[in-house]
């Protein structure tokens, strides 16, 4: 058999549960709405992009061992298009109102999900002061009475804006030109930010600019991006904050000393990022201590690092999906690489991942410690 067959056959006792959805465009994003329905938008310049809101299979959406389910695929519950590239989108949580971000970047995009239509429309945009030619503002969304909206593209830049008056509500007020390569708000109050040089920062909103932070990049980064994300409090004891570098080093750290690093381990990726933008490292909501990276190929990496410990030393990922290698249509030339990928919010081993050649998989793994 060849490797694509050997895969299929394997797969049998990879996956739980395995869907393929092919989408009119490669997207960036995988932005959930609930735990039954996600955004997903294209990227291509100078044409017309869709902004999809996909409802995800019925048999991911019951019970487990209800047999056979007639509707297996995603169903597009509304649409819209952008005429531009949409590299993030934001859903603000309890209304119908979508933010989202690309190029050209000198604004952001509002966009309502219409309730008595299948139509998702555009309904303001936000002014970005930063015009740079090939760089877009890094989006999060503070969720409140009174929606606001976090955005940059260098530190100099970060202002929360009120999503109703758009009025800003807090500025950074500094000059540092470090670009952003991501931003999360974790609270009412607080968000964290990564540099692409790796520099990492806690911020609350209702003092002055005064971040927690590691001033200086990671040792040794050697020149490699880097992207970050903060894990939820209450998923699990350790270190709450994990670290990716475009070299596939990964640091775990804890918010109370950012400058030295609980854990630093190489991954076993093939060659640097080819496209570091779409690096993405994301914690389990509902599985202690596992993250998943992606980024490097057409794989996504699930790690488990409850063992991990201080030292520089090579990691074994838990799970490898790769699927968008092996179901790749032509099966000719360059793989496609994962452009993002999501954690179901409330099914511990389920995710949603994405690639160049516009396919989207949700796939549950199998834990296979547990039937050694």
């Amino acid at each position: 058999m060849d490797p694509a067959e050997d895969w299929l056959v394997e797969s049998l006792r990879l996956y739980q549960d395995f869907h393929a959805f092919d989408l009119p465009g490669a997207t960036r994003v995988l932005e959930w709405i609930g735990d039954k329905g996600v955004f997903v938008a294209g990227y291509e310049n100078l044409k017309k992009n869709e902004i999809l809101h996909l409802l995800l299979p019925l048999r991911l959406s019951v019970k487990e061992n209800q047999g056979l389910l007639p509707e297996r695929d995603f169903k597009v519950r509304h649409g819209g298009f952008s005429d531009r590239s949409v590299f993030d989108l934001k859903h603000v949580p309890d209304t119908r109102l979508l933010v989202t971000s690309g190029l050209p970047g000198c604004y952001l995009q509002v966009w309502q999900v219409t309730e008595d239509s299948d139509v998702i429309e555009a309904v303001s945009t936000i002014a970005v002061h930063e015009k740079e030619e090939n760089l877009w503002p890094r989006v999060s969304i503070f969720s409140s009475m009174a929606p606001g909206v976090l955005h940059g593209v260098r530190l100099r830049g970060l202002k929360v804006v009120d999503l109703e008056s758009q009025k800003t509500t807090y500025t950074s007020g500094v000059s540092d030109s470090e670009e952003l390569s991501s931003l999360q708000v974790l609270d009412t109050d607080t968000f964290a930010f990564c540099c692409t040089s790796g520099r990492l920062g806690l911020v609350d909103t209702r003092q002055k600019w005064a971040p927690s932070e590691n001033v200086s990049p990671n040792p040794g980064s050697g020149g490699g991006r880097w992207c970050a994300e903060v894990r939820a409090r209450g998923q699990g004891p350790g270190p709450n904050i994990a670290s990716l570098c475009s070299d596939g080093r990964l640091c775990l750290l804890d918010p109370r000393d950012l400058c030295h690093p609980v854990s630093s381990v190489q991954c076993p990726v093939s060659s640097p990022s080819p496209d570091p933008e779409l690096l993405r490292v994301t914690w389990a909501p509902v599985l202690d201590n596992c993250l998943a990276i992606s980024g490097f190929d057409g794989t996504v990496l699930v790690y488990d690092v409850t063992s991990w410990d201080g030292l520089e030393s090579q990691v074994e990922p838990l799970f490898t999906h790769r699927g968008h290698i092996f179901l790749d249509g032509n099966g000719i030339g360059t793989a496609p690489l994962v452009t993002t990928h999501t954690w179901h919010p409330r099914k511990p081993r389920t995710l949603l991942s994405a690639a160049s050649d516009a396919s989207v998989h949700v796939w549950d793994w199998v834990d296979l410690r547990a039937s050694r």
